[in-house]
């Protein structure tokens, strides 16, 4: 990946910015993008004074403008794009009867429509440079999680979005990575949205017990270096997918029982 241009979103914290500083410190040459300028710009100053090459740009992926600004940005700094990670995402924990239907259209705003934008005007440049797109999903996009309908829902559109992005460019050469994370260590949970919109506030998971996001990043690396479709990262994942195949019953009364067993859980 030694000098590959590299664009991250959501890369102000968690997987985001441990994916950033890996590719940076493997030679690549970095974009950090998300809304937090002041520490995107801070990362990058850090990074640039250890002699790796970094640059920051303020971007609100849920508006199509700021991804097109950003996709510019990066071609004037760095001149070509070889791999977008479309990093950028939150959640929700709130039964469908009682959300804000707002909240819901939130999250595909960011988690959706935010992979749209930045891939649709990078893509050019990707088929170019025969690059690499990648989208950091999860199992929500296998089995629908209760309590996160919008969480699940968008992830299973961008899973569909990028299958047929990659059955589109078969014969050009561009690569698209389906990378489903599981549960990791950050904020995710604390911001991740109730009924009303406001955040939670408190994670309702064992954070330690998970995956630390640098572990993900070095499964992000190596899963782009060696261009890979599909990528789950958990025994836990990887049980779902098979399990849906064969026991789809059976996975959703798991499911049902796993997330009512959380503490605070909004399941009866």
């Amino acid at each position: 990946m030694k000098d590959k241009v590299v664009i991250i979103t959501g890369s102000s914290s968690g997987i985001g910015l441990a994916t950033a500083i890996y590719f940076a410190k493997k030679g690549a040459k970095v974009m950090l993008a998300a809304r937090s300028i002041d520490i995107l710009q801070s990362v990058a100053d850090d990074l640039n004074a250890s002699g790796y090459s970094v640059a920051a740009c303020k971007t609100d992926v849920t508006i199509e403008d700021d991804c097109r600004n950003l996709i510019e940005k990066t071609l004037e700094k760095f001149g070509q794009i070889d791999v977008l990670i479309n990093n950028a995402g939150i959640s929700m924990r709130a039964l469908f009867k009682d959300v804000d239907t707002r909240v819901l259209r939130r999250l595909f705003d960011v988690n959706f429509w935010g992979a749209v934008y930045c891939t649709k005007y990078a893509l050019p440049h990707l088929v170019k440079s025969h690059g690499s797109v990648v989208g950091v999903s999860s199992v929500a996009g296998f089995i629908g999680l209760p309590g996160r309908t919008g969480y699940s829902a968008s992830k299973y559109a961008l899973h569909g979005f990028l299958e047929t992005l990659r059955i589109e460019n078969l014969k050009n050469g561009l690569h698209v990575l389906v990378m489903c994370a599981g549960f990791t260590r950050s904020d995710i949970r604390k911001r991740a949205l109730t009924a009303d919109g406001t955040p939670q506030g408190f994670t309702p998971r064992e954070e330690e017990k998970m995956m630390t996001p640098e572990q993900v990043a070095r499964k992000i690396y190596r899963a782009v270096k060696h261009r890979r479709n599909y990528r789950i990262l958990t025994l836990e994942g990887k049980m779902t997918a098979m399990i849906k195949r064969i026991a789809p019953h059976f996975l959703e009364q798991a499911a049902y029982i796993k997330m009512k067993n959380e503490p605070d859980s909004p399941l009866i």
